[in-house]
């Protein structure tokens, strides 16, 4: 076939779509944004039998009805001319939830073929799926790969260059009525259309969509496909009811979308019942769990539990493990400094390496361990499907704050890193609850800020730091609720969110393989804050705690730049319990990382490998004769938690709002709330532990 042919991959998130694409990809592949919005766009070409092809990788959807923004540019992508197949990749091993997509694909009237991935999956539960029933049912070319094994990829290509032009080429034959064979018809149904299309509605549905077929084709003579379109305006679509308006106030009484969706989701039941073997001990096995673990009222207490036991296993296996990074750190130190001292190297430049460079930069890679742990535990609950169902728990409780349940879906995320979580609330399909949620979700505990509950809650709580650090955790999640409680009553109590639509997936051993490359990425983002920003930022902050208006100190911080600083907002901090210049400096080193404030401590307080057992309790010795105690530390933690998120996520807020002056507003916001938060903390604590 000469020319090129285009061909779009579309599916649901986590279909294993993207590695299907990079497959054929391989390194030709270029990256960008969607013109006019945030949203990731991949593009690759390869050669196969003689012809060119461009690949283009789509968001992820559920749907086509334009609920998020990936929805949308999926959406027009296909509607566009430059597309000529489209590649529907379907996770095999949860058909169900993925057919949805597919017929609304097909209902485009474009040139759709199945992939079936993960199809070994399929095979290792023990389930079969019928591939030669299933193009019957649909209509449409289906193909069995796996983009993990790359199996199956040449004959998907050849089957997607032989489809061009050809929406629909294989014969559909549906049953029913008591299990009868037809092409045609159903019995007694007026309508003749099962031998055209794979979705066939209600007379009550069929009979508006040839309503309105009508009264397009008499308006609009050149519009595409009129079914769709039809099928559309029933459903209450916003933007085609404004492109393609018709005068049919008899038909268009009222929103036919839930009736809709209903109805496709009985014939993907027909079709399940007909396909796919074997699946019922499954499906017993999850609605067994789920009747516990999504339970009303044990939901929710479950789920902290289980955040509970995850920072048990942080502390008592991290720290176990910390111990050998910190004899390690130790050697490395100790031999740095007396290699440079054998130099004769200047007391300068042997403070920067030892004080500034290794004290900063080794204390913050002592907490990997604790790291490490942290996200193997979030990685396991994410790929056992376990994730899936905290959101759905959360749903009931974010619609009574004005919140659609997804915008809890980027607050789970916030618990890894607050950079993606910001870029997830893309998915909202509110602009209000997106910027809503921007604001919220930075108060969720990133992994960032783990360094400085470890080490607080170890030097002043003892055999209760694990309870104080995961305390953390619970203020950040009840603040995030509170503060969207708030901001609902002052828009008078309205909700703009919309109910939670997801397919909670089966349970399923978490692949190995999928676990260690999340933890790879994790600890390599980490590793690389360390190398740059946490390296600059310890070079900065002992550049301001050595230098001052008369020049180098010698190690006298007292009239340093720094110490000046830290002085001039010693007021503002004060009545919060964090009136010390030096906490002040970390604080607002922070900015940059928040790992960065321990490693500010470090070289603040001049106390070498800050995590060791020595360490901590020089520190603590310190900060005691400061009068900094017990309360003084859940204040700081607090604050820690609570205020202006790190620089990346601050040019993330940017970039998603397209605003400078959004962004200004969350962090403001932010350490509004931060202070008023710490001061309540510190005035509790104050009373309770004298």
């Amino acid at each position: 076939m000469a020319g090129e042919i285009a061909i779009g991959f579309a599916g649901n998130p986590n279909c294993g779509k993207t590695t299907l694409f990079n497959a054929y990809t391989g390194a030709n592949l270029k990256v960008a944004n969607w013109p006019g919005v945030t949203v990731e766009k991949k593009e690759g070409r390869f050669r196969f039998h003689d012809s060119e092809y461009r690949l283009v990788d789509l968001p992820g959807a559920y749907s086509l009805t334009c609920y998020t923004m990936e929805e949308q540019v999926t959406r027009q992508y296909i509607l566009s001319d430059e597309v000529d197949v489209i590649i529907d990749v379907a996770d095999a091993s949860a058909l169900q939830r993925n057919l949805y997509l597919t017929l609304q694909l097909i209902e485009l009237g474009k040139p759709v073929i199945l992939a079936l991935n993960m199809m070994d999956i399929v095979e290792k539960r023990g389930m079969e799926i019928d591939t030669h029933r299933l193009p019957e049912m649909l209509g449409i070319p289906v193909i069995p790969v796996s983009a993990r094994r790359k199996t199956g990829l040449d004959i998907l290509m050849h089957a997607a260059a032989h489809h061009v032009g050809k929406p629909s080429d294989v014969p559909l034959i549906h049953h029913h009525g008591g299990g009868a064979s037809t092409q045609s018809t159903r019995p007694g149904h007026k309508h003749q259309h099962h031998s055209e299309f794979a979705m066939v509605y209600s007379d009550k549905i069929e009979d508006k969509i040839d309503q309105l077929t009508e009264a397009l084709q008499a308006r609009y003579p050149e519009l595409p496909n009129y079914r769709w379109h039809a099928i559309k305006l029933l459903e209450g679509d916003r933007e085609l009811l404004k492109k393609y308006p018709v005068n049919c106030p008899d038909v268009l009484d009222r929103s036919y979308e839930q009736d809709i969706i209903n109805e496709k989701y009985d014939f993907i039941d027909e079709i399940i019942q007909e396909v796919v073997v074997n699946r019922e001990e499954r499906t017993a096995v999850t609605d067994w769990a789920d009747e516990l673990l999504t339970h009303r009222f044990w939901g929710l207490p479950i789920f902290l539990g289980i955040m509970a036991l995850v920072f048990f296993l942080t502390f008592t296996v991290g720290d176990w493990l910390k111990e050998y990074f910190q004899l390690g750190l130790d050697w490395f130190s100790g031999g740095v400094l007396g290699w440079l001292d054998a130099m004769g190297v200047a007391p300068m430049l042997t403070s920067l390496i030892v004080d500034g460079i290794i004290t900063g930069v080794g204390g913050i890679l002592t907490f990997l361990p604790n790291i490490i742990i942290l996200f193997l535990a979030l990685a396991f609950l994410e790929d056992s499907g376990y994730m899936a169902r905290v959101a759905y728990v959360m749903d009931g409780i974010m619609g009574k704050l004005g919140l659609s349940g997804r915008a809890f879906i980027p607050m789970i995320l916030g618990f890894g890193c607050s950079v993606p979580a910001v870029m997830a609330s893309r998915a909202l399909e509110n602009k209000r609850d997106r910027y809503k949620t921007m604001l919220i979700t930075p108060f969720m505990s990133c992994s960032a800020r783990l360094p400085i509950y470890v080490l607080f809650s170890e030097m002043f709580f003892a055999d209760h730091a694990m309870l104080a650090a995961y305390s953390m955790y619970l203020l950040g999640l009840v603040v995030a609720v509170a503060c969207a409680f708030v901001m609902r009553l002052a828009e008078g109590g309205k909700s703009t969110g919309s109910a939670l639509l997801i397919e909670l997936p089966e349970y399923k051993a978490p692949s190995g393989h999928t676990i260690f490359i999340y933890v790879w990425e994790k600890v390599k983002d980490y590793l690389s804050r360390a190398g740059t920003i946490i390296f600059v930022a310890s070079i900065l902050m002992w550049v301001l705690l050595n230098f001052g208006p008369g020049g180098y100190s010698g190690g006298d911080m007292s009239d340093t730049f720094g110490s000046l600083l830290g002085r001039w907002l010693v007021p503002f901090f004060a009545p919060i319990g964090l009136g010390y210049w030096q906490i002040v400096v970390a604080l607002l080193a922070g900015v940059s990382a928040k790992e960065v404030v321990v490693s500010s401590c470090a070289v603040l307080f001049s106390v070498n490998n800050v995590n060791s057992a020595a360490g901590m309790a020089s520190l603590s010795a310190i900060l005691g004769s400061m009068g900094f105690g017990p309360a003084n530390a859940l204040a700081l933690m607090t604050f820690s938690l609570l205020y202006i998120p790190c620089a990346a996520t601050l040019a993330t807020i940017k970039r998603e709002a397209g605003s400078w002056r959004w962004m200004l507003f969350a962090a403001g916001f932010q350490v509004a709330v931060a202070w008023g938060v710490s001061f309540v903390v510190y005035q509790i604590a104050g009373a309770v532990l004298g």
